[in-house]
């Protein structure tokens, strides 16, 4: 059976960067001069999440839009054949809104918004009402200027059979998604201004706020981007589920792209976060139609959104006539070109370069230096308790995990690396040597609790381990107090009973993508094989 097109619905506006050198200041003010700028201009909003499925992901890409008549609505409707994107033009009366941004050295400058006030979207015809029942999976992407509110677009996409992926990028200014959505990206600050009555910025208020948008917008699924902490998944009551944006190809299904994931830094060393929700959201779209599960896509969406941000973000993307998207000349790699939805001051998530976690900090945190350990001659439970206290010194997000980590492999070490990129330290709560044979019987484990300490020490996404001797950290959790406690595995919400600890103190239990296949017990039997061979 042949698969629709993916359909994308949205506002179509023209991006422009003006690129040039910057040496010297201006005399007549501390500004700088920017030299000899090349214009580039390129598919924005909407067009630009068709561009990149069509360009970056091969796909068969249809897109539903408006497009004026003047000559940036030209210009867009041409790169967008280039980008081979087949348009359906509802009409727009009015002028095609641009967006400007000065630049040198692959910096950002300035930014100049042109047509803010939105223009009036022609109704849906036809063509349109073809495309949407033909389609394979469709992306909402509402940069809220009229196409996503329009009375006969909304019809057709509520009338969308459920087996549909049905993916919405909403928009402050925009309307709601329509009831039944697969999958609802709004960004942090977005899904704060949706859901105002819910306070603070933790990754408690933030799974808060996903449950209740699931709530009063009938959506099967809520992904969350937070920038350089990646995603979190809400799907009806289970465990939130947290995709870090640390590359880690062991971890998550990368997108398909024509040129492979691209994950060396443009030579300026400056990631461009610009188009980063668009990435996502066209992503997990498009993976969704290919018969991924949620937690499949929003995972492989994080990988190809921080790929797509550290190798240069939308600035790469050069239409040619007779050319594929191209990069820019200074983004030293070939042929390649993504948790902000929103345009006109709507935060951009900032996705990390691959590595230790960096960027987006909880409210109030600085940047800090390494963590400074304390003295051995205290136990490891004050060593951790004062670890914890310097962290929230300064702003930070505590983050705890817990494990027996016997035989420590590569699943283990995926997992610490995940839970370590949600916050600012990571503290290890270890199964002590009793409290192992108890759970898994008088020949575990294999490795003694010391040995099992000083590996765990060894790895540099682990800043504390704090062995106990109960069955589960509950214990050991009371007294750390961590403001989040991630587990690695397949597990729904009535099945972590640290949640409802932390949920005490305003604390949150998330669940981490898990490797398949990767388990001590496996490790045991395949020995047991071998030296019986």
């Amino acid at each position: 059976m042949t698969r629709g097109p993916l359909v994308v619905v949205g506002d179509a506006l023209l991006d422009r960067d003006l690129d040039g050198r910057a040496e010297r200041l201006a005399p007549d003010a501390p500004v700088p001069v920017v030299d000899d700028p090349a214009e580039w201009r390129r598919p924005g909003g909407a067009a630009l999440a068709a561009t990149l499925a069509a360009r970056l992901d091969g796909r068969a890409v249809v897109l539903v839009t408006a497009l004026a008549g003047d000559e940036a609505g030209a210009a867009l409707r041409e790169l967008l054949e280039l980008a081979g994107v087949e348009v359906v033009d509802l009409g727009l009366a009015g002028r095609t809104p641009e967006k400007i941004r000065v630049r040198a050295d692959g910096q950002s400058l300035l930014r100049l918004d042109r047509v803010t006030r939105p223009g009036r979207v022609g109704p849906l015809g036809q063509a349109g009402r073809r495309a949407l029942a033909g389609a394979g999976a469709v992306l909402v992407a509402d940069y809220g200027r009229g196409v996503a509110a329009e009375p006969g677009v909304r019809a057709a996409l509520a009338s969308l059979p459920r087996r549909r992926p049905l993916v919405w990028d909403p928009h402050p200014r925009g309307p709601a998604p329509v009831p039944g959505v697969r999958l609802a990206t709004p960004n942090r600050a977005e899904a704060a201004r949706f859901a105002p009555e819910v306070e603070g910025d933790s990754l408690a208020a933030v799974t808060a706020r996903a449950r209740l948008l699931a709530e009063r917008w009938s959506a099967a699924g809520i992904a969350v981007t937070l920038g350089a902490r990646g995603a979190l998944l809400v799907e009806g009551a289970g465990a939130p589920m947290v995709m870090p944006a640390t590359y880690d190809p062991l971890m998550v299904l990368p997108a398909t792209t024509a040129s492979g994931p691209a994950m060396a830094m443009p030579p300026s060393g400056r990631a461009d976060p610009c188009g980063a929700g668009d990435r996502f959201a066209v992503t997990a779209a498009g993976l969704l139609a290919d018969g991924a599960l949620p937690s499949e896509a929003v995972a492989g969406a994080v990988a190809a959104a921080t790929s797509f941000v550290t190798t240069g973000g939308a600035a790469t993307i050069r239409l040619h006539p007779g050319a594929a998207a191209t990069p820019h000349p200074s983004s030293g790699h070939p042929g390649s070109g993504h948790p902000e939805s929103g345009d006109q001051g709507t935060p951009e998530p900032r996705l990390p370069v691959p590595g230790p976690p960096v960027g987006e900090r909880s409210p109030g945190a600085r940047t800090t230096g390494p963590v400074v350990h304390s003295p051995p001659d205290r136990s490891p439970a004050d060593r951790a308790m004062g670890l914890i206290a310097a962290v929230r010194a300064r702003g930070g997000t505590v983050v705890a995990t817990g494990g027996c980590f016997d035989l420590l492999h590569a699943g283990h070490v995926a997992t610490l690396r995940s839970a370590r990129a949600l916050g600012d330290c990571l503290v290890v709560c270890l199964n002590s040597d009793d409290s192992v044979r108890r759970l898994k019987g008088l020949e575990r484990p294999l490795v003694p609790e010391a040995d099992r300490v000083a590996v765990l020490e060894a790895l540099g996404c682990v800043d504390a381990v704090v062995p106990f001797d109960e069955r589960t950290p509950e214990a050991a959790l009371e007294r750390l107090r961590p403001d989040v406690f991630a587990k690695g595995g397949d597990y729904a919400l009535a099945d972590l009973p640290e949640a409802a600890l932390l949920a005490t103190w305003g604390g949150q239990a998330v669940v981490l993508p898990y490797l398949e296949g990767r388990s001590t017990t496996q490790l045991m039997k395949e020995v047991v094989r071998r030296d019986s061979h």
